[in-house]
């Protein structure tokens, strides 16, 4: 699996022009086993055949998946920009409440520390959902990721009756980094949701292994076939 999106696109053009040649061979090969009238041989390359198709209909399935990088491009964005804008709400949010009165102090830190911990809550999660596979596990996460959220929503305009007017720029600014934090958590979501990573991945590694495998000794059992041929002529 390539981590750029040229080189995926690179690879998927070199798998289909590999394929494309294996098909050449095939149609080359088989006129000249019927003009043999070698039945068995025939056999075999009509039996690898189908397992070729098999493996054509995967690659048609595997390749566009590959080159989409949805998973890679969520991870991107989540040790990229969303950790920034974590960064940023951090620090806009522990600005705003050291500007506390000294008897609001406590309630402000356990406010922040809330805060915190919700939206670094979602940023775990993101983790495990860009490598998820099943429908019903993302759900669930996403919906713990909602609820993070708000807890982060909920515990800023708390902030706002327990600090001084002079906190309101750090507070607009952390709230400015929290929109921006979800909106980049819904975009990787929906990239991960669409998991062509792992989707690809696994059919690689499932289906597409096991006719690989077939069509592999289809093709030595027929090498060896047309190989007893040639030693019989040459005695």
């Amino acid at each position: 699996m390539a981590d750029t999106d040229d080189t995926s696109r690179a690879a998927a053009r070199e798998a289909e022009q590999a394929t494309r040649a294996v098909q050449r061979d095939v149609d080359a090969l088989r006129p000249i086993l019927n003009n043999l009238a070698y039945r068995d041989e025939i056999g075999q390359l009509d039996a690898f055949a189908t397992r070729f198709t098999q493996y054509q209909a995967l690659d048609a399935d595997i390749l566009p998946l590959a080159v989409e990088n949805t998973n890679i491009k969520a991870q991107r964005l989540s040790f990229g920009p969303a950790s920034e804008a974590v960064r940023a709400f951090r620090q806009s949010i522990e600005s705003a409440g050291r500007m506390a009165a000294a008897r609001n102090v406590p309630a402000v830190d356990t406010l922040v520390a809330q805060a915190e911990a919700a939206i670094l809550e979602v940023q775990v999660i993101q983790a495990r959902h860009i490598a998820e596979s099943g429908e019903t596990a993302m759900s669930n996460m996403e919906a713990a990721m909602a609820a993070s959220e708000a807890a982060a929503r909920k515990a800023l305009e708390s902030l706002k009756g327990l600090l001084p007017p002079a906190a309101a720029p750090q507070l607009a600014a952390a709230a400015d980094d929290l929109a921006r934090f979800t909106a980049l958590n819904a975009e990787i979501v929906a990239l991960s949701r669409r998991n062509s990573n792992v989707r690809s991945l696994a059919l690689s590694l499932g289906k597409k292994r096991t006719v690989t495998a077939e069509g592999e000794d289809l093709l030595q059992a027929l090498e060896d076939a047309l190989a007893r041929h040639h030693y019989a002529a040459t005695r």
